[in-house]
Order: structure tokens, then C-alpha cells, then sequence
């Protein structure tokens, strides 16, 4: 991932909670015969160690060479910056339309999981960090299913694992223009249509407080 200077993000708790937050990410591989494969899959970043599940159908995971390197990217709130928008284009005109984004891709070598053990570990793993993220006091876990019907789910998924050796984040939030143009961004952004603009717009907020 190119990452100028402006917008790397290199405090792990910082990238931790971005991917926390997104919470699924497009894992890509490469099979043997140089095919890249791509799913968006649940996300669990714990420790050193990626955990993801695929459909059984999904035949990706047959492409998948145990050891061989694999890339996660975990895509944040996104966000058309018109240079409308900048003090800047009054001042002088010299101003051209940009995307602002955050980005995560984490990278190592990874592990198919066929093992039941295994695969129920994980989504017990995976359904109680998710639920955990819900505002309801009463959550769902996976043993609240009937035993033979969760054997029967496990069947129609695999796993990968990931050992995360790569870490790259880059925070593209407009810390390459004038204090004037971030206002005037932050200020645009908050009457944009684009899906992601709010998202943005408190992004670029809390950078700019520090926080």
C-alpha cells in the first residue's frame, strides 16, 4: 500500500481499533496457478493472529496453499472531497478533486482449518466478539443452538487462520492540506450525500483533536 508520510498510521491500538470497528475485511489470495482470489469475510484480530471463515461452496479456499502468503484489507469510511471545499481554491484555484479513506491491510502466511474442534473454537471466537459490539444486554451465543444443528453449520464452512507478519494503516483524512481547507472539508462533508461523508467527517474530527 503506497502511504505517504502525511497519512501513515503507525499506533497499533489506533490500527487495532479501525479493524475492530470495519469488522470484515477482503482476504486475498494467490493459487498456484498465479489466480488471485478474493472474499469479504468476518474479521478477528486477536494477538499475532487472523481467524476467518468461507463457505464450504466457496472455492476459494481450495486455492489456498497452506504456508503461502495471504493479504487482509480492511477498508474504513470513504469519502469524495471536492476541491469546492477548500479555502484554497478562492485564495489561488490551484485545487483538484481527492478521496479521502482509511485503510488496513495486514499480511502472512496462511492456514486452511477443516478440524470441527477447530472451526467451533473460532466461531464461538468470532460470534462473541461481534455480538459483543451490539447494544443489546442479552446476547446470542453459539451453544443457545441445538447441538446437531450447529454440527450441521460447521460442515458448510472452512477456516483460515493468518499469521499476521505485515502491518500497513493508512489514515487519508486531508493532513496534507491547510487548516483552512480541513475546515472547509469537515464542513462539506457534513452536508454530503456520500454514504461514508459523516463517517468521515468525524474521522478527520478526532484526528484533528488528538484523539
Amino acid at each position: 500500500m503506497y502511504v505517504p508520510r502525511h497519512f501513515a498510521v503507525e499506533d497499533l491500538e489506533e490500527i487495532r481499533a479501525l479493524v475492530r470497528d470495519v469488522h470484515v475485511g477482503q482476504l486475498v489470495t494467490v493459487g498456484t496457478d498465479g489466480t488471485p482470489d478474493a472474499s469479504l469475510l468476518p474479521v478477528l484480530w486477536e494477538g499475532d493472529e487472523v481467524v476467518v471463515h468461507l463457505a464450504r461452496a466457496n472455492e476459494h479456499w481450495r486455492r489456498v496453499v497452506d504456508g503461502s502468503p495471504g493479504l487482509l484489507v480492511v477498508t474504513g469510511p470513504d469519502a469524495y472531497i471536492t476541491p469546492r471545499w477548500y479555502a484554497s481554491k478562492r485564495e489561488h484555484g490551484r485545487v483538484v478533486p481527492t478521496w479521502n479513506y482509511s485503510a488496513v491491510h495486514l499480511s502472512g502466511p496462511v492456514t486452511v482449518h477443516d478440524d470441527p474442534e477447530w472451526l467451533r473454537e473460532a466461531v464461538t471466537r468470532l460470534t462473541d466478539h461481534h455480538e459483543g459490539r451490539t447494544a443489546d444486554t442479552e446476547r446470542w451465543h453459539v451453544d443457545d443452538a441445538p447441538v446437531r444443528f450447529v454440527d450441521g453449520q460447521l460442515r458448510a464452512i472452512v477456516g483460515v487462520s493468518m499469521a499476521v507478519t505485515g502491518v500497513e494503516a493508512k489514515a487519508k483524512l486531508s493532513q496534507n492540506r491547510s487548516a483552512d481547507d480541513q475546515a472547509g472539508v469537515v464542513e462539506g462533508l457534513a452536508g454530503s450525500a456520500d454514504l461514508g461523508a459523516a463517517a468521515v467527517r468525524d474521522a478527520m474530527v478526532r484526528r484533528q483533536q488528538g484523539h
